[in-house]
């Protein structure tokens, strides 16, 4: 496996490179444009200064989360080619700079959706949250408002003002779009990069909804292992393939992750590693990474991926704000090295058990 850290660039980022590189077993970067309007091309010289930024740190770039995908594209709009079109030419930019994977959702109008983005826990953490009562007495409308009112005053990743400043427009664009032909949209679109993937050695990897389940009456399909099957099979290559958030698809208590991880094995190519604590169905809250402190059995999730010779991109999920530490919600430095020590040590004792 290759331990990667999500990093949203200097100028967005409380976390620097310096830090990032201290924390043991890290080699590369999961880095970004976020400033970049979903649909429009990287530019080549946006993507060479990243990668020297992050190289010159001592780390490597690559993977990229995210290059998002434009609302025409998952609404099935007439001009939706010429986005696919700009996504195939931002694959062929970023494979010119050594991207070997990009991470995508095809959830509609909202990214992740959480109620409460500092929810305090009994150590004196706080954590992301979601209650789906609390979801459901919400105006959809405002819900951004809501979310920015949390977010200490750093930007969220996939919440794009640009985009989500037109909500009600939004809703009435996706308002004949069922489960049926948001599959068919994500068909359509994988259709039209897998090829340049192919060409260019760079694979896609799906994350899944985030929860997963349907929200404001919108349809959602990345939620479960028969839907994991369903879009692998919409274009049966090894370039499409799964980013599997343990945390995220674990939410569910349906879903068996160990058991996800060993069916689609080879078709995961990044693996996001976090827990949750499931008060029951439509009501979590993240924890730190350790077993005992979540509804997930970390122990039998790293084990699964060792069992089915997993060599791709691995980063810790989501963190709890610990130490008084100021960042942006899931994404702060210390909770996430503590994931990782705790990763590695899972994985270096299930390697050293399986040498006896």
């Amino acid at each position: 496996m290759k331990m990667t850290f999500r990093w949203f660039g200097a100028k967005e980022d409380s976390v620097t490179l310096e830090q990032i590189r201290q924390i043991p077993g890290v080699s590369g970067i999961v880095g970004m444009l976020g400033d970049i309007p979903v649909g429009e091309v990287w530019p080549k010289d946006r993507i060479a200064a990243l990668k020297k930024e992050i190289n010159d740190a001592g780390l490597e770039l690559e993977v990229i989360e995210s290059v998002n995908v434009h609302d025409a594209i998952k609404i099935g709009l007439p001009e939706r080619d010429k986005y696919i079109e700009n996504y195939r030419t931002t694959i062929r930019n970023l494979a010119q700079y050594g991207v070997k994977l990009i991470t995508y959702n095809f959830m509609p109008v909202f990214d992740w959706t959480r109620s409460d983005l500092a929810m305090p826990l009994g150590d004196g953490s706080t954590a992301l949250s979601y209650d789906q009562d609390a979801i459901d007495k919400i105006d959809p409308q405002n819900i951004v408002a809501t979310i920015n009112s949390m977010s200490g005053g750093f930007s969220l990743p996939g919440w794009e003002p640009e985009r989500l400043g037109k909500l009600k427009e939004l809703f009435l664009a996706y308002k004949d779009v069922n489960e049926e032909k948001l599959v068919a949209n994500l068909k359509y679109f994988l259709e039209g990069i897998i090829p340049v993937c192919k060409e260019c050695d760079v694979k896609m990897a799906i994350h899944p909804d985030d929860p997963p389940w349907n929200i404001f009456g919108l349809p959602r399909i990345v939620r479960n292992a028969d839907d994991l099957e369903r879009l692998l099979n919409l274009v049966d290559s090894p370039y499409n393939g799964l980013c599997l958030c343990s945390g995220c698809i674990g939410a569910d208590p349906k879903n068996n992750v160990p058991a996800i991880i060993r069916r689609f094995g080879e078709r995961i190519h990044f693996a996001h590693i976090r827990n949750v604590k499931i008060d029951c169905l439509g009501k979590f809250h993240e924890s730190s990474h350790l077993s005992c402190d979540g509804s997930l059995d970390l122990y039998e999730i790293i084990k699964a991926y060792y069992d089915v010779g997993f060599n791709g991109y691995i980063r810790p999920d989501h963190g709890r704000m610990i130490w008084g530490e100021k960042a942006r919600p899931g994404y702060g430095l210390y909770d996430r090295a503590l994931g990782i020590a705790y990763i590695n040590g899972l994985w270096e004792a299930i390697e050293k058990d399986h040498r006896k």
